[in-house]
């Protein structure tokens, strides 16, 4: 199996007592101890030729550190990163005062690794200053843009695929492109002035987990781009690369007590540290507009499709997660790794993978799906990371359509079993009729659609076709009795033995 450690790992040191703590500067790097990792590159040398949108904690565990490698290894100084902000000054008032350093903590059950990334050389929280973002995205030495905008931030409609322009913000994008509130807008007026220019255009890299991240990227830009100029998309369209790409690494949201945990172990006063796993992987196909970047010297992978790598990660991953969040929350559970520690949900996950979803995938080149599949119980099994649920159950309506529900529809169209699919999906629908779960905790809806969405699920009870009627998510599966009565045959049993009896009885695997 391809795995991308960037560093090697070793266990943690003894305790040691807690060295002086001090805030995090460039001027401060050098008064750290030799347990935290800091850049031993000239930061100022590097050129800003990657822009990034919406940096959070994932980007700044995942392709940010890749560009640091690159620092650190003296591949290359051409590809420092610039992030932008679109939503909240959060991210900016934390970085600016510490020369947009961070710290990234790699947990394991054997111990863990703390490393300070430098490769961020500026930050701008773009409804401040919308001019100097543009200018940044149309200076040549600009490359490359990312995004991590969510699902739901293409604005692209599910049944489709088009091109939601019914927006007020893009409508306000198409009035005054020089004050852009959108990424595409953004995106586009700075590719027209490049065009204009005679500039070449950046890359645009998607980093979202989606079917086809680049080909949504690319019919959000070009979409936008038709809006305001036919010759403009058209230039897009022949000129602009998209890669797909497929990213993973588990990265839960920092707590105040881990940054206080940081900050006794280590020393460094980090305003937002990040907290990960050691394992961490990106894969991207080979088609860039202006200069690829060196990834593939620091484990990155290059190749023709990613379509494949996408799937095995999407269906595997974070299918369970859905899964493993919404019946583990009705359970009473608060984390992934408690999740995993009770026999009845480790087995019925790895029958999930095993049985219903792998036999559906292609296998992706070079990646062996046993090994894959083995690495991944024991990540959501690693009590270091302590993986929040709620995290897991946050925006189902973008995640449940891309991630699980293809696999249950293939599954019903090539008469393969579905049975452990389906309780996943009855475990989302007992989720979204709230109340408290089987502990008394409260059973908190966070979903952009999560009104409506209450509002179906509690109106049909076990009844699952008020829920299934809501097609731009569920498609035409109400309209498969079989299916509809084995959802509501789920839903019924959860109601009355409980989500552990309802995973014992489905995978015959007795509770203990």
């Amino acid at each position: 199996m391809t795995q991308v450690e960037i560093f090697p790992f070793s266990p943690a040191a003894p305790e040691a007592p807690s060295p002086e703590i001090r805030p995090l500067t460039e001027q401060s790097l050098g008064s750290y101890d030799e347990s935290l990792v800091v850049p031993t590159y000239d930061r100022s040398a590097l050129t800003p030729a990657v822009v990034h949108f919406s940096v959070g904690g994932f980007h700044r565990a995942h392709q940010l550190l890749y560009f640091d490698e690159v620092a650190q290894r003296r591949i290359s100084t051409g590809w420092g990163v610039v992030g932008v902000g679109l939503r909240s000054r959060t991210m900016k008032e934390a970085l600016a005062p510490q020369d947009h350093l961070y710290t990234v903590v790699e947990r394991s059950p054997d111990g863990e690794r703390a490393r300070v990334v430098g490769v961020m050389v500026d930050y701008h929280f773009a409804p401040e200053d919308p001019t100097r973002v543009l200018d940044l995205l149309t200076d040549e030495r600009t490359r490359m843009v990312s995004l991590t905008i969510t699902g739901s931030g293409y604005r692209l409609s599910p049944s489709s695929g088009a091109f939601d322009a019914d927006d007020v913000d893009i409508r306000a994008d198409l009035r005054s492109p020089d004050r852009p509130r959108t990424v595409f807008g953004y995106l586009v007026e700075a590719l027209d002035r490049r065009r204009r220019a005679g500039l070449p255009p950046f890359t645009v890299v998607s980093c979202d987990n989606m079917h086809r991240n680049g080909d949504a990227a690319r019919a959000a830009v070009v979409g936008f781009a038709r809006l305001r100029d036919e010759v403009l998309a058209r230039w897009i369209t022949d000129r602009v690369a998209f890669p797909s790409s497929m990213v993973d690494r588990i990265t839960p949201h920092t707590s105040p007590g881990e940054r206080e945990a940081v900050a006794r172990r280590y020393g460094v006063d980090d305003r937002w540290p990040v907290i990960t796993e050691p394992f961490s992987q990106w894969i991207i196909e080979d088609e860039f507009s202006n200069g690829r970047p060196p990834l593939d010297q620091v484990g990155v992978r290059f190749v023709p499709d990613v379509a494949a790598y996408e799937l095995m990660k999407t269906r595997l991953l974070n299918a369970s997660h859905c899964a493993l969040g919404y019946l583990g929350s009705i359970a009473g559970l608060g984390t992934l790794d408690e999740v995993m520690a009770e026999p009845v949900f480790a087995h019925y996950v790895e029958r999930l993978m095993d049985d219903e979803v792998t036999p559906l995938l292609p296998p992706p080149d070079g990646i062996d799906l046993g090994d894959y599949k083995r690495s991944l119980l024991q990540r959501f099994a690693n009590p270091a990371i302590s993986d929040g649920l709620p995290r897991l159950c946050r925006r189902g309506s973008a995640k449940m359509p891309h991630h699980l529900l293809p696999s249950l529809q293939e599954a019903l169209d090539a008469g393969r079993p579905h049975r452990l699919l389906t309780l996943a999906v009855a475990g989302w629908f007992r989720y979204l009729r709230g109340g408290t779960s089987e502990t008394g905790a409260p059973l908190v809806v966070d979903d952009p659609h999560a009104d409506r969405l209450q509002a179906l699920a509690r109106a049909g009870g076990t009844d699952p076709r008020p829920l299934l009627g809501f097609r731009s998510l569920f498609g035409d599966l109400g309209d498969d009795a079989r299916f509809v009565a084995g959802l509501q045959r789920a839903l019924e049993r959860l109601d009355r033995d409980g989500v552990r009896a309802s995973l014992a009885a489905g995978t015959a695997v007795p509770l203990r």
